[in-house]
């Protein structure tokens, strides 16, 4: 009898992991503007752009500008599969009330100058990654990390086991963890997003970080067979007004 409850238990158990499981399909997109055009490109997103997307079945997860860039817009939307996703922006492209906003929003000219964008899946790791506006300003930051080849998985471990919960220690907020959907950086990338109080918050946080003995311990563990990240990128970020994450 016991034998039979520890199986359903275990049955009910896996169940809810698998339904826990963030399974949709999250996009980074960075908008570069011409000169002087990332007001309007602001304005644009503020007065318009973010509610014809949830008209279209796009969810906005956060809105942010690098600092110290004067025309860079990041933001990253999610949709229930990559199949909705390019049904969304299918159905947005055409939309009459869209094509309006762009045409008056351009009377001065061409607004964007660049488009990049990365499809991501979340890891089994990540926080629920939602809207959260806190009280207090706060300073986030996108990180991205590189490996070296078939190092992806003993990063992504070494993030699940300790990582995360050595910078919770240290005062950083996890916001979101993904790795890209195409390869080949799916094969070797990480992307992740952390929330600091500050600036001068963030460096302290990282400066504890390095030095806490724990860490070097873990760090030396897992590199035992090898160095893990051969490429690391940090771009420090305020989130706009309007964005559903603050």
């Amino acid at each position: 009898m016991f034998k039979q409850f520890l199986s359903v238990m275990l049955l009910f158990a896996a169940v809810l992991s698998a339904s826990a499981q963030d399974t949709r399909c999250y996009e980074t997109r960075i908008y570069y503007t011409h000169p002087g055009r990332l007001e309007a490109l602001l304005a644009r997103f503020r007065n318009h752009t973010t509610k014809i997307f949830e008209k279209h079945g796009m969810t906005n997860v956060g809105y942010w500008i690098p600092l110290h860039e004067d025309n860079k817009l990041i933001y990253v939307l999610s949709y229930p599969d990559r199949a909705a996703r390019d049904a969304s922006w299918k159905a947005f492209g055409t939309d009459p009330e869209w094509k309006k906003v762009q045409s008056e929003s351009e009377l001065d000219g061409k607004i964007v100058a660049k488009v990049e964008s990365i499809f991501m899946k979340a890891t089994d790791f990540s926080p629920k990654i939602k809207s959260s506006k806190s009280k207090k300003e706060r300073v986030f930051e996108l990180r991205t990390y590189t490996t070296n080849t078939g190092k992806l998985p003993d990063l992504l471990s070494r993030f699940r086991d300790h990582t995360l919960k050595l910078f919770k220690k240290h005062g950083m907020t996890n916001v979101g963890y993904w790795v890209p959907q195409d390869a080949p950086a799916s094969q070797n990338t990480l992307i992740y997003i952390l929330a600091h109080d500050s600036r001068e918050a963030a460096k302290k946080s990282w400066d504890e970080f390095r030095n806490d003995p724990e860490w070097k311990e873990v760090q030396k563990a897992s590199e035992a067979n090898g160095k893990i990240v051969s490429k690391v990128e940090s771009v420090y970020m305020d989130a706009t007004d309007y964005s559903p994450m603050k």
